[in-house]
């Protein structure tokens, strides 16, 4: 996928609706939550309740999925922390990232890979040293894809949520990932 393609622009209002009809989608359901609680968290962060921050990516231009950042420092407190109990093992100014293609139909294209690559190297170049994602350890079209993207697997936890298993993996794309706890 070409890099120069890909564009980024923060969620605004007018963006529910598409984000909706993503989040009710099938690929999206499977790894979120209900669709109006969801969309009810995006507006949290776009309306400035939450920290997080919420980007459509652009693909010529145009909505072709969702990304957010957010930092470990502000989830250091419940129901986070009880969630994801790996996050007091990381650096409290490591920033996580979440990503979902909109339209199935882009899944496995090399699209998510150059998207979350492309958000990363913006977020290293903005001062970011330990950029994170955690995909499930079972979302191995997820995990290929940020390996591809410069990724490492870094630490392996168990979930009180219910998902079971989480990857940690850090985005180190010299190949190098710091002190690894994940056994290969």
């Amino acid at each position: 996928m070409d890099a120069e393609r890909i564009g980024f622009r923060p969620v605004a209002p007018d963006d529910y609706p598409l984000l909706e009809s993503w989040l009710d989608s099938p690929h999206w359901r499977e790894w979120w939550g209900e669709p109006a609680t969801e969309l009810g968290y995006i507006r949290d962060m776009v309306e400035g309740r939450d920290t997080t921050r919420p980007f459509l990516f652009l693909l010529d231009g145009a909505p072709a999925g969702y990304i957010q950042v957010w930092t470990i420092a502000d989830q250091l407190k419940e129901p986070w922390l009880s969630e994801a109990p790996w996050m007091t093992e990381v650096p409290a100014d490591s920033v996580g990232v979440d990503i979902s293609i909109g339209a199935a139909a882009q899944l496995s294209r090399g699209l998510g890979s150059t998207v979350v690559r492309l958000f990363a190297e913006r977020l290293r170049a903005k001062g970011h040293a330990t950029i994170l994602i955690d995909p499930s350890i079972t979302n191995l079209r997820a995990i290929r894809a940020y390996e591809k993207a410069g990724f490492r697997k870094w630490i392996v936890s168990r979930e009180s949520s219910g998902q079971g298993e989480t990857l940690i993996m850090k985005f180190a794309p010299d190949g190098a990932s710091d002190e690894s706890k994940v056994a290969e």
